[in-house]
């Protein structure tokens, strides 16, 4: 009863009704990558689709049966496992990550080479593509200018995405996302272990968004999102990193971390974790709102943690 009610306020919320058809007739569906975020994405979306889900792990298979979907082995780094995907469905949603090295996204590369004509495509980015903005307020019109290779692979995956669109007169949009949070992806173990944050006066902003709410805004910009525009997919928040950690810390009843200058903490966090804290910028969301009809269950990190807590 729970997910039918979900699903109604879903198609309420951004109009999505005529998207229900009889069983046999849905639309199809891709979803690649249908981890934690995928998985919370099925229930706004079985009733509308018939979902095909990618995952590399046999052992998953059961749960994407369970959740709605029809799960398929295959492996973005192993372009001949691809093949069955072919214009299976003209409806893509790419979760999927780059590899973890290099300078470009083979993954994503793999993945054009077999995509369909005429497809809409949903691919869910990092808000790291724009390097370190001085802790200003940005929209999506800001250039990107990546400092890490993370960052960079994500750059050359949307890059790869528009001139795949542009071939194929496919609809392409872009979501940067930021930290994605949950009850179930606190910095509890963090902060248990007492690693230390920044120090107040060179601390960064930081940029959020719940589990449950980008699931939303992805399923919103599959119907909505105009051709090829970037979305920011990120909450109201307003937070410095120490900030964030503090509020975590005080919800859970755990120390606070203590605060270290930069020159200090560079020897004691990992060197992805100074990355980050490295990085100052502030993401505009108001794109989401106005074209996608985005209204936040979580508005705020403060909000959320009241109901988690």
């Amino acid at each position: 009863m729970k997910i039918k009610t979900q699903n109604k306020n879903f198609s309420d919320q951004f109009g999505t009704s005529r998207f229900s058809r009889p069983r046999l007739g849905r639309p199809r569906l891709l979803i690649l990558g249908c981890g934690d975020v995928g998985m919370r994405l099925l229930p706004l979306l079985r009733e509308r689709f018939r979902i095909f889900a990618v995952t590399t792990q046999t052992a998953k298979q059961d749960a994407l049966r369970a959740a709605g979907a029809i799960p398929i082995i295959a492996n973005l780094d192993e372009p001949a496992t691809l093949a069955r995907l072919a214009r299976l469905a003209t409806n893509i949603i790419h979760l999927a990550p780059p590899q973890s090295d290099g300078s470009i996204d083979r993954r994503t590369r793999n993945l054009t080479a077999i995509l369909p004509d005429h497809a809409t495509l949903v691919y869910v980015s990092t808000s790291g593509v724009y390097g370190d903005c001085g802790g200003e307020l940005i929209n999506e019109t800001r250039t990107v200018r990546p400092r890490n290779p993370r960052a960079t692979r994500r750059v050359d995956a949307e890059q790869v995405l528009r001139k795949w669109a542009k071939r194929s007169q496919s609809r392409l949009s872009i979501l940067r996302v930021p930290g994605i949070y949950a009850a179930d992806r606190l910095p509890l173990e963090r902060l248990n272990k007492g690693l230390p944050a920044l120090a107040v006066v060179e601390d960064v902003y930081t940029n959020h968004i719940h589990a449950d709410d980008l699931a939303r805004i992805i399923a919103a910009a599959l119907f909505h999102a105009q051709s090829g525009r970037i979305y920011h997919a990120v909450d109201d928040s307003d937070m410095k990193m120490g900030a964030y950690f503090d509020a975590v810390a005080d919800a859970f009843n755990l120390p606070r971390p203590p605060r270290l200058p930069r020159e200090q903490l560079q020897h004691e966090v990992s060197p992805v974790m100074l990355s980050f804290m490295s990085e100052s910028r502030r993401l505009d969301n108001q794109r989401i709102k106005a074209e996608l009809g985005v209204r936040l269950q979580h508005p705020t990190v403060a909000d959320a943690l009241q109901k988690i807590r």
